[in-house]
């Protein structure tokens, strides 16, 4: 595959990712939503390395660096947001937090 291909997905990730984040009312999918994101930038972020290696300029491991270090911080920081997640749950001693969610945009659209 290309890096047009490459940058086309990473861009439609990225995109996926933010109607996701706007548009779900439900806290895990908006969790899934943004890991969707930061995947996309991940991808993007690569797909611009890349290119610049392609140009003639010399391969730089810095950015795969970067890359690997923020999927092992996403990764930790996903675990952190299920299990307050989880924690909100048990809280609330209810199985769907979504539920409420939505009854309540629905009593404050009716007159």
């Amino acid at each position: 595959m290309s890096a047009t291909a490459f940058g086309l997905c990473g861009a439609a990730a990225v995109g996926l990712g933010l109607y996701g984040l706007i548009i779900n009312p439900q806290p895990l999918r908006k969790i899934l939503a943004f890991n969707l994101l930061g995947a996309g930038a991940f991808v993007l972020f690569g797909v611009v390395s890349r290119r610049g290696a392609a140009a003639g300029f010399s391969t730089d491991p810095v950015p795969q660096a970067l890359v690997i270090t923020g999927m092992v911080v996403a990764l930790a920081a996903t675990a952190l947001a299920v299990g307050l997640l989880q924690r909100l749950f048990d809280a609330a001693e209810r199985e769907d937090l979504g539920a409420e969610i939505m009854s309540a945009g629905r009593d404050a659209s009716d007159p």
